[in-house]
């Protein structure tokens, strides 16, 4: 969390970088706030979305593909198949699942206290993306079995070869990239960009 306060700056204090985002603006000038509000809306409305379909698309696969054989999408190379994973990607850390939740509810969190500083719609998307998709798996440790804090995530994308994954993962992953990918360009969440 401080690795990320230090990109960031915390809402009280102006940037050290001697450049002014955004938000340092004085408080009569609309445009720049009314930016910010667009951008926290982003960042929610594509987490909505992201939660959303993963949610939908667990709830569709429990009913009516759990206990059942595997649907085979794409010949051999991708089928859907039901599981239930009580650690993270490959099965790995099955006897952490609170220790998953805990990292799950601790994202939310820094996301959250993250979005009063952006301006950023690119970062928007990504962050929207990773909240979107900790919330999803969140939900299920919270809510399914075998109980509150320790329930088990639905997976039903497989890849041959590769981890079962849900939507929720793949929110996650695909806003880990964007994120990595402005970072490379120098855009921070701010709006502010570095030229090296």
């Amino acid at each position: 969390m401080a690795e990320a306060e230090r990109i960031i700056g915390t809402p009280d204090t102006p940037e050290d970088s001697g450049e002014r985002p955004p938000a340092a603006a004085p408080a009569g000038s609309g445009p720049q706030r009314t930016g910010r509000g667009r951008r926290i809306a982003v960042l929610f409305a594509v987490a909505v979305f992201a939660y959303a379909l993963d949610l939908g698309s667990k709830l569709l696969v429990v009913a009516k593909l759990e206990h059942q054989a595997p649907i085979q999408l794409v010949g051999d190379l991708l089928e859907l198949h039901a599981i239930r994973n009580p650690g993270a990607a490959f099965g790995f850390g099955a006897a952490f699942t609170i220790i998953f939740t805990v990292i799950a509810a601790a994202v939310i969190v820094v996301i959250i206290r993250l979005a009063r500083k952006l301006y950023s719609t690119p970062w928007a998307i990504a962050l929207g993306l990773l909240l979107g998709g900790a919330l999803g798996n969140l939900t299920d440790r919270i809510f399914r079995a075998p109980g509150v804090f320790q329930g088990e995530v639905v997976d039903f994308i497989a890849p041959r070869g590769f981890a079962v994954f849900n939507l929720a993962d793949s929110a996650i992953v695909c806003g880990g990239i964007l994120i990595v990918l402005l970072s490379f360009r120098g855009l921070d969440p701010d709006g502010t960009v570095h030229k090296d």
